[in-house]
């Protein structure tokens, strides 16, 4: 019945502080809809920002800020992606560290967005990538 996933959204309270950190930190494009809502391109999945204050109808009961703990893979091998975020004085909270991902073994790191939400960066364990 259902195929994939095509957009989330993860309520901030500061879009233009959450565009920066998710383009700046993450990579990650930014296409504008509105004033708003912002979607972060994911591939072909969209992260949707959603300002707190907004009015936008229908959305999820309690949208929170900081209430969202998101599992992300990494093209990159993460000592890379390390020193990428150590450079631009961003913490990793944890890691690197072993997980089990929704397709096996994975390394992870951990991260917070400027809402602290939580973001693991991860990338299939050495022996599960060939």
């Amino acid at each position: 019945m259902l195929s994939g996933l095509d957009h989330l959204v993860i309520t901030v309270t500061d879009i233009s502080r959450a565009v920066d950190f998710y383009s700046r930190v993450l990579g990650l494009e930014v296409r504008y809809r509105d004033r708003e809502r912002v979607d972060l391109m994911l591939g072909d999945i969209a992260l949707r920002l959603h300002w707190t204050a907004t009015d936008i109808e229908p959305r999820a009961a309690t949208p929170t800020p900081g209430s969202l703990d998101l599992c992300l893979r990494s093209l990159l091998p993460l000592d890379e992606v390390e020193r990428h975020l150590e450079a631009l004085d961003v913490e990793v909270e944890l890691g690197p560290v072993t997980r089990q991902g929704a397709n096996g073994a994975i390394e992870s790191l951990y991260l917070r967005d400027p809402d602290g939400n939580l973001l693991e960066i991860s990338r299939p364990l050495k022996e599960a990538v060939e």
